[in-house]
């Protein structure tokens, strides 16, 4: 190992090696495209030569045979529900987290009070309660997205405290003493500033929130994909249930998508 590691860093002292270093930091998607085409081809490997393929489909067989998962009866309609659970309990998390994290982090008091129950709360396995939202909820949609909302509310709340608590308090006294009104010191401070932490927040809580729908709908739901992925998994069909976990996965690179877009939009409306 050692003596690979030697090659490498000669390598890397090497002409070719400098420029290749320069190429890989000038344009980090290739380096990016590159790791994923290794994990891509350690899967497909490990899926041909190493592991049953009852339990595992090659790469190249899930996306060949992807479009047989939309074939399923009731999985379109499973997507549909889903993403709509997904949806509501992001929305409804975002909308609890900013306001209980901006009403703990301004206030020394709430701070002080509410942050340790906040932080405990967050650090129970949600798993363990998921009995109790289906005695309140039921087993329909109101069970799914309450206990999205439990997963994602809480990183909303604890990156968005930390974002206002970084704030300078000379910034929030100037502004009083200029003058400025509460919306104003929120337009031109404290928004500004917990920019970045609130979209980390909002990073963090979608993926909370598509594990705790998920898994909600592993445990209860009779729609929805997490029905879909049990019946894949209980017929032992893996290129189905690998499509499956594949258009789970673009989804989430989709919500992700979208957060980001917002943050730079708000970023660069921050440095005006």
């Amino acid at each position: 190992m050692s003596h690979a590691l030697d090659m490498l860093q000669a390598q890397a002292g090497t002409p070719f090696g400098r420029r290749l270093k320069r190429g890989l930091l000038a344009h980090p998607g290739l380096a990016r495209l590159g790791v994923v085409i290794l994990l891509f081809g350690v899967w497909e490997l490990a899926a041909r030569f190493l592991v049953d393929k009852m339990f595992l489909s090659p790469p190249s067989s899930v996306f060949s045979q992807i479009h047989t998962v939309f074939q399923t009866p009731g999985v379109i309609a499973a997507l549909r529900i889903t993403a709509w659970e997904l949806a509501v309990a992001f929305a409804i998390s975002v909308a609890i987290g900013l306001v209980v994290g901006l009403a703990v982090g301004l206030h020394r008091f709430s701070n002080r009070s509410f942050m340790p129950i906040v932080l405990l709360l967050y650090g129970i396995p949600q798993i363990t309660i998921l009995p109790l939202f289906i005695l309140y909820f039921g087993i329909g949609p109101a069970s799914k997205i309450a206990f999205g909302v439990s997963h994602g509310i809480f990183p909303i709340i604890v990156t968005v405290v930390a974002g206002v608590q970084n704030i300078k308090p000379i910034l929030l006294t100037s502004a009083k003493s200029m003058g400025a009104s509460r919306r104003q010191i929120f337009r031109w401070v404290i928004f500004p500033h917990m920019v970045p932490s609130f979209f980390a927040g909002m990073r963090l809580g979608m993926t909370g929130v598509l594990l705790g729908v998920l898994l909600a709908e592993l445990y209860v739901s009779t729609a929805g994909i997490g029905y879909f992925t049990t019946l894949f998994t209980q017929s032992f069909n893996p290129t189905k249930l690998l499509g499956l976990i594949s258009v789970l996965a673009i989804m989430a690179m989709g919500l992700n998508e979208i957060v980001r877009r917002a943050e730079l939009r708000y970023s660069r409306w921050r440095t005006d």
